[in-house]
């Protein structure tokens, strides 16, 4: 195949035809990392601003050492990557429902892959994100009722714009809250979204967290010269009086 393009694997899955691309961008002379479901783009390696964003903004929401954490979805690695940047970690659990994907970060195939696995505080796991969420045994298939002190979210395109129609649960009152059991006192839930901050699901988070808010994130889209933006939102549980 060119150098220019190349179609680093395919794989049939239950939610879709799944591929993994590299692709040289002439205009730079970098190499471009795209994953695919069907027609739809998962993730970008031209775009990862707001994803490793995620990371910073939801752990700066912690004025504690020894973290726990949890990433749902992995995708090309950098929330994982930006969580694993902070000293205060000492473990991570990144939670994919593909296992093509994690697969592909095993054999590094992508980039931050070797990066990730070689990292002792983290650890793959095969799943259901929202299934889990919605468990009183959570994220932690060796010690079920672990709980965290962060939970950061990056798989839908937003709380409207999901990838399945079993993950809108997890977007209402009672489906935060089910999240919210799985962290400790002053833990913090942050959710990555491609769309401009929604009314609706502020209120939502209102509703299930201490203290909520939504910060707008804006970076550089080479493709439309011109900055672009995504969402980030945070939700922290109440703390224990004192």
């Amino acid at each position: 195949m060119s150098v220019y393009f190349e179609e680093l694997d395919f794989r049939p899955t239950a939610m879709g035809a799944l591929s993994l691309r590299r692709r040289r961008q002439l205009s730079t002379g970098i190499d471009v990392y795209e994953i695919k479901l069907g027609d739809e783009f998962l993730m970008s390696s031209l775009f990862t601003v707001a994803e490793i964003a995620l990371a910073r903004l939801g752990l700066a929401a912690l004025q504690r050492g020894d973290l726990d954490v949890v990433v749902g979805g992995l995708g090309l690695g950098y929330t994982a990557q930006a969580v694993l940047e902070d000293t205060r970690v000492r473990s991570l659990i990144v939670v994919d429902a593909l296992a093509e994907v994690i697969e592909w970060h095993e054999r590094g195939l992508l980039p931050l892959g070797g990066q990730l696995t070689a990292d002792p505080r983290c650890r793959f796991a095969a799943g259901d994100f929202f299934a889990m969420s919605a468990s009183t045994d959570g994220f932690d298939r060796q010690t079920p009722g672990r709980r965290f002190d962060a939970v950061l979210v990056d798989i839908d395109h937003s709380p409207q714009n999901l990838l399945h129609p079993n993950h809108a649960a997890l977007y209402q009152p009672e489906g935060l809250r089910k999240l919210a059991g799985h962290l400790h006192p002053g833990g913090v839930f942050a959710l990555w979204s491609n769309d401009p901050p929604e009314e609706a699901f502020k209120t939502a988070l209102a509703s299930a967290f201490a203290t909520s808010d939504a910060h707008v994130v804006t970076f550089d889209n080479p493709l439309q010269d011109r900055d672009a933006s995504n969402t980030v939102y945070i939700g922290v549980k109440a703390s224990l009086p004192l």
